[in-house]
């Protein structure tokens, strides 16, 4: 038994010095936009403190849901706020939004951290690179994890923990991380202990975070995943360049760790939430953290995948596939939301990888009827369809029930119509259609495939990392696109190259990776930077040009142009390169054609008045050709003109020409 000691004291805030404005938009019946001001907040209940870290930080959380009360009026505030009657139900909805925020950060057993550093270097971080290993877990069993009673079995005991044979047999599990947005998921492993071994790199935006581990049973052929429980490990930067890791142990009991570098590698293992649920160990190293000011503190420790153009981690690899989702209709959903009304509509979320799509809104009824079709590309690697349904609502809309969706072993020609049950509510499903679809390729410049190819210019680089022992380098740029790789030529003696080289690769949503390397000829090459390029959301046949700051390294950034060519747009363009003259006329004979459809369609309706306005606007047209012939015409006088006159120069100044012109002397 670990023995901790802990401190609970009264925690009573209460302030009249504040004014908040919220502008709340209003449905039915109300409609409009609505002036909220919090003029009031008080907030009492009982905090626990653990210290942790030999006393360097303590966790504090409150032992239950504090009592918490909002002053509310309507208005600009002051002399012009309205009474808070104005609309019954604001108050209670603030103060529950109040709670459900404060439930989700620091209610026991979740806690913060406040940390008691020896040396303030004063700096603010604004984001981290942070390397998670899922290693194992331990003492899962299926019984626990669904909170059903356990089977009158035989079985045996150990340290406490009742293992049944039954219990676990087929029990195929996976775990999510989910980090902010981003969210990876390991393999399946069988079994009651199964073993992962899965790195992700993970990008936080923030000074601190939450690292979730959500645990799924897979079952073999299914479609459907199903929660079975989940974990946390909280994390935060602290002033004297360290980084605190914590979570919840055991019998409520705080476990802490810290890294005083970056780089350090932390293990941990946190039980999952729930009774008996089972524990997950994990391997945690803050790669990377960086400041306002644009410094950042690193180890210097290569990375798989690094922060790219945008921040986050680099595209999965795309198999080629469309998948088509098709959201039927739904059943069983709450006929009324948390407050106990009817919902003015509801409406579905779709996320796949990264691609987000959102059904249309439809009423709220406990049966709803959509027939709404996406689309997504297929990423490879396992990634799964998440849904999320909610009703609307005249504040915030609710959260009725998600769920995951296996989207692995689709064939094509063979769509699966599946019902979906909803997680963590007690009832609703979704009816969907699913079908993958090969995209045939287009015979396309260069052997590029239906999605064109990517066109990658290598400019210069700039204050790269002195190497050699004369503060130089001899740099040059190795590219990766997934498993094709080139090099640029090497630039001698400078830590400012230029190479202006251009490399060109088939765009099938590899990852971009560029390592600057210097050169030597007897030593190994040695790394002075590496960096991701994401190409993937660019506009097609439009140059992104950017400097890119080099990774793992103390300074140097380097300079490339980008584009992602799509061939089918690139005779379009070609065809917005004609003369003015040429595109008008092209548009006024596509006029003439839909005015004759036009003019069929008023004809077979014995539609007089329209037909009579459509003969004027014809003429018109008519007139406008007539004035484009002419101009043409001109045009093609002017140029016979101008090649007459050039052929006149070409004889004048021809060699031949001249001799037979020469004046013979007496």
């Amino acid at each position: 038994m670990i023995r901790q000691r802990i401190a609970h004291l009264g925690f009573d805030w209460d302030t009249t010095d504040i004014s908040i404005m919220l502008l709340a938009k209003l449905g039915k019946p109300l409609m409009g936009t609505a002036r909220i001001v919090i003029n009031s907040i008080h907030i009492k209940g009982d905090l626990r403190l653990v210290p942790v870290l030999d006393g360097r930080a303590f966790l504090y959380s409150f032992v239950a849901s504090p009592d918490v009360r909002i002053g509310v009026a309507f208005g600009s505030g002051g002399s012009q706020s309205l009474p808070a009657t104005e609309l019954p139900g604001v108050s209670a909805w603030l103060v529950k939004l109040v709670n459900d925020s404060l439930s989700k950060r620091m209610v026991e057993p979740r806690r913060n951290c406040f940390s008691l550093p020896a040396v303030n270097l004063f700096k603010r971080a604004v984001a981290g690179v942070l390397s998670v290993t899922v290693m194992s877990a331990s003492k899962l069993s299926r019984s626990n994890l669904r909170t059903s009673p356990s089977r009158k079995q035989h079985s045996s005991s150990t340290d406490g923990y009742v293992e049944n044979s039954n219990d676990y047999k087929d029990l195929r599990t996976f775990v999510e991380v989910e980090l902010e947005e981003l969210t990876r998921r390991t393999e399946v492993q069988p079994g009651s202990c199964p073993r992962w071994d899965s790195k992700f790199n993970m990008t936080l935006h923030e000074e601190a975070g939450t690292i979730k581990f959500n645990l799924f049973e897979c079952t073999p052929g299914g479609v459907k995943y199903d929660y079975l429980t989940s974990c946390e490990v909280k994390m935060r930067y602290v002033a004297d360049d360290s980084t605190i890791f914590w979570a919840t142990g055991a019998d409520s009991t705080a476990i802490a760790r810290r890294a005083e570098f970056c780089g350090k590698e932390i293990e941990m293992t946190v039980p999952f939430e729930g009774i008996n649920s089972g524990e997950l160990t994990v391997k945690l190293v803050l790669k990377e953290w960086q400041f306002a000011d644009g410094s950042h503190s690193s180890n210097g420790l290569p990375m798989s995948s690094q922060p790219s153009l945008n921040g986050t981690s680099s595209f999965l690899p795309r198999t080629g596939r469309k998948i088509y989702v098709t959201i039927v209709e739904g059943k069983d959903f709450p006929s009324k939301d948390k407050y106990g009304k009817l919902g003015s509509g509801c409406y579905v979320k779709f996320q796949y990888g990264k691609a987000l799509k959102r059904s249309r809104t439809v009423p709220h009824t406990s049966d709803a009827i959509w027939n709404q079709k996406f689309e997504f590309d297929e990423i490879a690697g396992g990634e799964y369809l998440k849904i999320k349904c909610f009703i609307e609502e005249m504040f915030a809309d609710e959260n009725i029930g998600s769920a995951r969706v296996n989207l692995e072993g689709l064939i094509e020609g063979s769509p699966r119509d599946v019902w979906i049950p909803l997680e963590k509510v007690n009832s609703g499903e979704l009816h969907l259609q699913i079908e993958a679809v090969r995209v045939e390729d287009s015979e396309g410049p260069k052997g590029s495939t239906s999605n064109g190819w990517v066109e990658l210019a290598l400019i210069e680089a700039k204050d790269l990392v002195g190497a050699d022992l004369r503060g130089t380098s001899d740099p040059y740029v190795r590219v990766q696109y997934g498993s094709l790789k080139r090099r640029t030529k090497v630039m001698y003696k400078t830590v400012n190259p230029k190479w202006h080289q251009t490399l060109e690769f088939p765009d099938d949503g590899s990852p971009l990776e560029l390592h600057v390397k210097d050169h030597n000829h007897l030593l190994p090459t040695s790394s002075i930077g590496d960096c991701v390029v994401e190409y993937q959301r660019l506009p097609p046949n439009q140059m992104f040009d950017k400097w890119i700051p080099l990774q793992n390294v103390k300074k140097g950034e380097i300079h490339i142009q980008v584009t992602r060519k799509v061939p089918d747009l690139e005779k379009k363009s070609s065809l917005d390169s004609e003369s003015s003259v040429t595109k008008a006329r092209r548009q006024v004979s596509n006029q003439m054609k839909q005015m004759m459809i036009k003019f069929q369609s008023l004809i077979e309706d014995d539609d007089l008045e329209g037909l009579s306005a459509s003969l004027h606007e014809m003429e018109s047209l008519h007139d406008t050709q007539e004035e484009f012939l002419v101009q043409l015409e001109t045009e093609q006088t002017l140029l016979l003109n101008k090649i007459n006159e050039l052929g006149q120069e070409i004889i004048n100044s021809s060699p031949s020409y001249a001799l037979s012109r020469r004046p013979t002397l007496p």
